[in-house]
């Protein structure tokens, strides 16, 4: 059975997509790289923030469903998603541009050996940027070359992704028997679980919380994280996997970007495993990833249904000549 590669990508809930495109674009200088619908609900954006190639492991994926309430945080959720940066002194850049630019932050503070830096979005929405000084694994992505973060400073793609638990026994025996992480370092209520060629491109850390409620999915929170595979046949092989350890699952769903396979792997925790392929350069060119509205070819015939039902945002950004901002 072949490890679980990494983290592929979190998909969390915004009330706005307009607002989250401005957020990732200009304040956290992450590029859009597809601008699509909820295939399983096409009345809703589904937006992708990635690298600058869209590679898989870097991307933050964001619906906007009408009309959902605000997400409440508390046990058995994944709670807070990290974002790579290459260095402490990456650390100390975001936090002048945070004050600058009034974001909410707890300041740099150490994590598992490694610097980090908590903040929220508009909505609430928990992320950390996490140092890559010093480590080592899961190679970080490319930053997008023509957004407004110097290159040394900007974000290059996913870090530990962070779930918060009520039963850490049965938490702990699913990633380690079914899922194959290693349970490498323990600080406080906080155990930190490795992958395949591990870093902090292949970690997650579970938090074990009895004291809070329980959590309430809605806008602000994340609607499921995803991990890598190889292929399709590697993927094949999960499903065999989860189908082993009696754990529900989907069955193979065709997503035309990668193929992937979906998993409540404990109450309101769920897991999908995504293949690294295609990916998002298939059917939109480099220079304008993410600006025009992007269809697999089976919604194709739908097109003009769907542009009616989403509003039209504007993401073109060719046009302009982002400045890089020093603070």
């Amino acid at each position: 059975m072949e490890q679980l590669k990494g983290i592929h990508h979190v998909t969390a809930i915004t009330s706005s997509a307009e607002k989250i495109y401005e957020f990732f674009t200009y304040v956290l200088g992450v590029r859009l790289v597809k601008k699509t619908v909820n295939q399983d609900d096409i009345q809703t954006y589904h937006l992708f923030f990635a690298d600058d190639e869209g590679s898989p492991g870097t991307d933050i994926t964001f619906f906007d469903f009408p009309g959902i309430p605000k997400g409440v945080h508390g046990t058995n959720e994944i709670f807070k998603t990290s974002f790579r940066v290459p260095s402490d002194k990456a650390l100390d850049y975001w936090e002048k541009r945070f004050d600058r630019l009034k974001v909410k932050h707890k300041g740099i503070k150490e994590q598992f050996g490694k610097k980090t830096l908590s903040f929220v979005d508009f909505d609430d929405q928990q992320y950390q940027l996490i140092s890559d000084e010093n480590n080592q694994g899961v190679a970080a992505g490319i930053p997008w070359q023509e957004g407004p973060i110097p290159l040394e400073y900007a974000i290059t793609g996913l870090g530990p992704l962070f779930v918060r638990v009520d039963n850490i026994n049965y938490f702990k025996e699913m990633m380690e028997k079914i899922l194959l992480f290693k349970e490498m370092d323990k600080e406080g209520s906080l155990r930190l679980f490795e992958v395949g060629e591990g870093g902090n491109g292949a970690q997650v850390i579970v938090e074990y919380n009895t004291v809070l409620s329980q959590a309430r999915q809605g806008y602000g929170t994340v609607h499921h994280a995803a991990f890598r595979v190889n292929d399709r046949t590697h993927l094949e092989e999960w499903i065999k996997q989860l189908q082993t350890f009696n754990l529900p699952n989907s069955g193979y769903v065709e997503r035309y970007y990668f193929g992937s396979l979906y998993s409540n792997v404990a109450p309101r925790i769920l897991f999908e495993f995504a293949t690294d392929g295609p990916g998002f350069m298939g059917d939109e060119p480099y220079e304008t990833l993410g600006e025009k509205l992007s269809l697999p070819p089976f919604f194709e015939s739908e097109r003009e249904k769907i542009a009616n039902q989403v509003r039209p945002i504007d993401t073109v950004r060719s046009t302009k000549e982002f400045e890089k901002e020093y603070e």
